[in-house]
């Protein structure tokens, strides 16, 4: 089993703040006058479109990737956060009807976006764990994972170099149905595939340490194109930053109860 969740790179702002503090953003906003509409109404819609994209960059930057300290080596492992956003305040930067185009008005504002979190219980909760989280080259690893609520969940392998493999669903196995509080065991117990720990060729380290992560959702989503064209994982490899924007970019325009997330950490040493 080579592969985990990838060293995510969210090209966001480094920006500081504790999990619960408001970030203020700029945002752009335009609504485009119908026959029956008036001017009020335009640009009622004009701030509403803005301050809709002020919640959704707001969302992007309480998402953004988190620095990890593991084994003394800095690491870069993405956090999804199940947050969505409140505004407390908006500021009108500029805003007037477009000089090429009167019947489009346009607003610039910029708005305190509070994150707020669901309540305990609200949404999916899912528990992840392996057969063995030490592990030398070659040894059987199963993986095992349990839902609160009925769900589809779509496994990913990091390796070392940031590969990622979409262990589930797969060519074979395309059903990621779960079902609440059942125990799930992958590779099923009755499949012939078998999951077995390797370190990549040009590894020189004495110890890899890689990890799994599950994905959960509500409803069957299209996170990451399939078209299992050869084998039987979907393998992305680390130069492959456009397979994790999509699947953040689509994870952001979920609501927060509708989805979770798990990850856990393996070593690997050879025999």
């Amino acid at each position: 089993m080579r592969r985990i969740f990838v060293a995510i790179l969210l090209l966001l702002p480094a920006i500081a703040f504790s999990s619960g503090e408001p970030v203020w953003v700029e945002s752009d906003g335009m609504a485009i006058m119908g026959e029956i509409e008036t001017p009020i109404d335009v640009k009622a819609r004009a701030k509403i479109d803005a301050q809709n994209k002020a919640i959704e960059k707001a969302v992007g930057i309480f998402l953004k990737s988190s620095t990890l300290v593991i084994n003394s080596q800095l690491s870069e492992d993405l956090i999804f956060a199940s947050v969505r956003g409140v505004i407390n305040k908006t500021e009108v930067l500029n805003e007037g009807w477009d000089e090429k185009d009167r019947n489009t008005y346009r607003i610039k504002l910029k708005a305190l976006v509070q994150p707020v979190h669901p309540e305990k219980g609200e949404g999916i909760s899912i528990k992840l764990s392996l057969s063995k989280a030490d592990l030398v080259e070659g040894d059987e690893v199963r993986i095992f994972f349990q839902s609160s609520k009925d769900c589809y969940a779509y496994i990913f392998s990091v390796a070392a170099d940031g590969s990622v493999t979409l262990l589930l669903p797969n060519s074979i196995d395309r059903d990621n149905l779960v079902k609440s509080d059942k125990v799930y065991e992958f590779p099923p117990t009755e499949s012939r595939m078998r999951l077995r720990a390797m370190l990549l060729p040009d590894f020189r380290g004495k110890v890899a340490e890689e990890k799994i992560k599950i994905i959960a959702t509500k409803k069957k989503e299209e996170l990451v194109p399939l078209g299992f064209r050869e084998g039987m994982y979907k393998v992305y490899d680390a130069k492959s930053t456009g397979m994790i924007n999509d699947l953040v970019k689509r994870l952001n325009q979920l609501d927060p109860v509708d989805w979770a997330e798990a990850t856990v950490v393996y070593r690997i040493k050879q025999r």
